[in-house]
């Protein structure tokens, strides 16, 4: 089985933002985007640099490209929940399509630009569609007329996936499965449905073999920090909940309830955020790059983890 997990935004980054392996960012991006927008060559903006992560150069994991009909694309893999991805999502659309242009430059000069966003989180409000693209419409007529055509972005929900290995048929659905089941699947036990695709074989090949001795304890200490957040977010949840229902009690069966749950669930977020960044400086960060990366000043990430400290 796959003892490194692709989904983890590290090891996504290499498998898919590495030069040697830009035959499968291809079979990726074209699994996701429509027919005509299919590729055939692309150029990494930010490829994977080992250096650049130690350096703290590197820290936002995503994958910037440009293709053979000069579209740009932005490839985000995202392990853990974040409510406001939304808004992440749109900036980091916004951020790559003003990078487009240097001083005195046209806005002509501006191309298409996708961002394809892959989450291990239910977040779209739809129950069953597990690939959502949104666009510029006309909401007067209703369509898609191209005139705003640059824009695109897709959202990609992993948990919505359901399809077994004998319904498995498009390409989307074999990277999703390679990317959820990755842990079931060895080179020599490689479903049907999955192994008549080459590039899901080479992924599966590569994934174990990708990473020296130095990136694997990195990994390992990112899986780590992951799984502690994870622990401490449900632990913040659960001690805001019980928190809320005590103050709750005290203040009055319905008003006191309910204005006692938000100041738990207050204290739980603060607590919550305290300890991500926290995780993310044990996993080597640099306050700039855990600023970057949570979108903070770098002066109240420092205050946080000074407090914490205390």
């Amino acid at each position: 089985m796959c003892r490194i997990n692709p989904r983890v935004d590290f090891a996504f980054k290499k498998l898919f933002g590495s030069e040697e392996n830009k035959d499968l960012l291809i079979s990726l991006i074209n699994a996701i985007v429509s027919e005509p927008d299919r590729v055939t060559d692309i150029e990494l903006k930010n490829p994977y640099n080992f250096a650049d992560y130690k350096a703290g150069k590197m820290s936002i994991l995503d994958i910037k490209a440009l293709d053979d009909k000069n579209h740009w694309y932005n490839i985000e893999m995202q392990i853990g929940e974040d409510l406001n991805f939304d808004k992440r999502a749109i900036y980091y659309w916004a951020k790559l399509v003003t990078e487009q242009l240097s001083e005195g430059q046209m806005y002509k000069k501006l191309r298409k630009t996708i961002s394809i966003n892959i989450l291990d989180f239910d977040f779209v409000p739809s129950e069953t569609e597990f690939h959502n693209l949104y666009k510029i419409i006309n909401t007067t007529s209703g369509e898609d007329d191209n005139l705003h055509d640059i824009f695109e972005l897709h959202y990609i929900e992993l948990r919505k996936f359901k399809k077994a290995y004998k319904e498995i048929e498009a390409p989307l659905d074999r990277w999703i499965t390679f990317l959820t089941k990755a842990y079931e699947l060895t080179e020599n036990k490689i479903p049907e449905s999955l192994a008549s695709d080459k590039n899901i074989v080479k992924a599966i090949s590569a994934v174990d073999r990708m990473f020296n001795e130095e990136e694997r304890q990195i990994y390992e200490t990112r899986m780590q920090s992951m799984a502690d957040i994870a622990s401490k977010i449900a632990s913040a949840e659960e001690k805001g909940r019980k928190n809320g229902i005590e103050q709750g009690i005290e203040q009055g069966r319905v008003q006191g309830r309910e204005q006692g749950s938000v100041q738990g669930r207050e204290k739980g977020k603060i607590e919550e955020r305290a300890s991500m960044l926290h995780q993310a400086k044990k996993a080597g960060l640099t306050n700039k790059a855990i600023a970057e990366m949570f979108q903070l000043p770098e002066a109240e990430v420092e205050k946080i983890l000074t407090d914490a400290t205390a």
